[in-house]
């Protein structure tokens, strides 16, 4: 992968929001490019990110970036995503390496491919990376740094191809890159995303806190922090994904119950156990030292 050089390539993000921004902050910073394009509708972060000299230039059509670009990393929502592609179709640059950072695969990894030119490869991605804030300004290079990215080849993805996709990501920072499928990667995103999403939400949605916010200790701040949330990133990536999040959904249903049960009947030692088997798996967690 050493051999792999990126001077002579042109990369273009498309949605320069807080994972675009992010990933663009971190490939200035890391990767020696040809050029550095980004594709957006709002003209002023375009030109923002240019003043920055996050970007070499900003586009708010993306024929020429897409023709010209050899890598095209896609951040934006999924519906917007399916539609940028199905207008632009035709732009892209044959043999272009096309990813997304998508926290969905199944569904749009279909339409994708559907949408997409035969001669250009596409690799499913997902930085597993963020904050609780939206939008360029609150981009951030760091964010990336130790994460895990997941990435969702077939057998048949070009090889050479998903070097040069790996070798960028690790570049950017990211510890860990994960392959999996897209259907086990919406199974495992259901569980160690979206169900805690839910979950935040839920608690700050109770009727506890309709008249006071006071008594509020550090673990419920810790629990609620993903609560503050894009909600039209959101609604559609739970839509999206809807039977894996019920699936789960029951099972914390039913482990919740079962707490229920266990503490009316006053069972001190079933509750130990769970405390232990929980702080057990909490310091495995904390081992593996990847920060996001």
């Amino acid at each position: 992968m050493d051999n792999i050089d990126f001077k002579n390539l042109n990369i273009t993000l498309v949605g320069l929001g807080l994972i675009g921004g992010s990933i663009a902050k971190s490939i200035r910073k890391n990767v020696r490019v040809k050029n550095l394009w980004a594709v957006d509708i709002d003209e002023k972060t375009l030109k923002y990110a240019e003043k920055e000299k996050v970007i070499d230039k900003g586009f708010t059509e993306g024929k020429f970036p897409l023709e010209n670009s050899d890598i095209i990393i896609l951040s934006t929502y999924p519906k917007a995503t399916l539609d940028f592609i199905r207008n632009n179709s035709v732009h892209f640059k044959p043999e272009a390496i096309v990813t997304d950072t998508s926290g969905i695969k199944t569904s749009i990894i279909r339409e994708i491919k559907n949408l997409l030119p035969e001669d250009v490869i596409f690799i499913g991605g997902h930085p597993m990376a963020g904050k609780e804030l939206s939008g360029y300004e609150n981009s951030d290079d760091k964010i990336l740094k130790n994460c895990e990215y997941i990435i969702t080849p077939e057998n048949n993805t070009n090889k050479r191809a998903l070097k040069i996709l790996t070798k960028l990501i690790k570049s950017m920072g990211f510890k860990e890159i994960t392959t999996m499928t897209p259907e086990n990667h919406d199974t495992k995103i259901a569980f160690t995303s979206q169900l805690p999403h839910i979950i935040a939400c839920a608690l700050m949605n109770n009727k506890n806190l309709d008249e006071s916010i006071s008594g509020i200790g550090g673990s419920f701040k810790d629990m609620t922090r993903v609560a503050k949330i894009n909600s039209n990133l959101w609604c559609e990536l739970i839509n999206d994904n809807k039977l894996n999040i019920l699936k789960e959904l029951e099972v914390f249903r039913d482990d919740i119950n079962k707490i229920y049960d266990i503490i009316e009947s006053e069972d001190q030692n079933q509750l130990k156990e769970i405390f232990k088997k929980s702080t057990l798996r909490r310091k495995d967690m904390e081992n593996e030292k990847i920060n996001c």
